[in-house]
């Protein structure tokens, strides 16, 4: 039979390699996962697409008929694929006003729903 204070030394020994590998995937050590972080290049054509999305879906779902012209900030949330939260311009009518869209995306699954649309703001 093992001596309390051998398995207490074993325990111990153990947990201090397990916690000094320990490495978390780039997602969550940069504080991504689950968070918000600022979209750096609001016109990488993946974030143009999911703005171009979010006009054509609230066009649909509102019978209205505004024109996308780009997108001019956003943030993501890493989540089960990605939200995107893009302030987009769009013209209705001659005039350009700004909206905001959060759009879900799970690209693997291609799936893509617009979840809010709000504005012009």
């Amino acid at each position: 039979m093992n001596h309390p204070s051998k398995m207490h030394n074993h325990f111990i020994i153990t947990f201090l390699i397990m916690f000094f590998l320990y490495k978390p995937s780039a997602a969550l050590r940069d504080g991504l996962h689950g968070g918000w972080k600022p979209i750096p290049d609001v016109t990488d054509p993946t974030v143009v697409s999911i703005g171009e999305f979010a006009i054509d879906e609230h066009n649909k779902e509102s019978h209205d008929s505004l024109k996308f012209s780009n997108v001019i900030k956003g943030e993501e949330q890493v989540v089960q694929g990605t939200n995107y939260n893009l302030t987009i311009t769009a013209a209705y009518g001659g005039a350009e006003k700004n909206y905001v869209a959060l759009v879900w995306d799970i690209p693997w699954q291609k799936f893509r729903k617009l979840v809010s649309f709000n504005g012009p703001v």
